[in-house]
């Protein structure tokens, strides 16, 4: 007798979802990707599938079947001679209903 609670879209404001897109990923592979109808961006690392999947239909006004994560650990480097290391980064890999897109060239309004 277990009743399924539907899922909840999280309701989130234009200022919180400019807050949850940080920018896209715009490298050869990531726009190698675009042609599939998948796009990358920098989320904060708290960020949760459900919410990067309501700031990208908010902004973008498009439809997203599915929403991927990974976090890419920073890499230690040499700064000025002394060692220090990167800040890690969480990209989300969104990808997109068939027939939309989204031109990152013509900015948001």
């Amino acid at each position: 007798m277990s009743e399924t609670k539907p899922k909840r879209k999280p309701v989130l404001s234009r200022e919180a979802m400019y807050q949850l897109i940080h920018s896209p990923v715009i490298t050869e592979k990531a726009t190698g990707l675009s042609a599939l109808g998948q796009y990358v961006f920098r989320v904060p690392l708290a960020a949760s599938k459900p919410e990067i999947k309501a700031a990208v239909e908010g902004l973008f006004g498009v439809d997203v079947v599915s929403v991927n994560t990974l976090i890419q650990k920073g890499k230690t480097k040499r700064f000025k001679g002394r060692p220090g290391v990167r800040s890690d980064m969480k990209k989300a890999l969104v990808r997109l209903k068939a027939d939309q897109q989204i031109d990152f060239t013509t900015g948001l309004a």
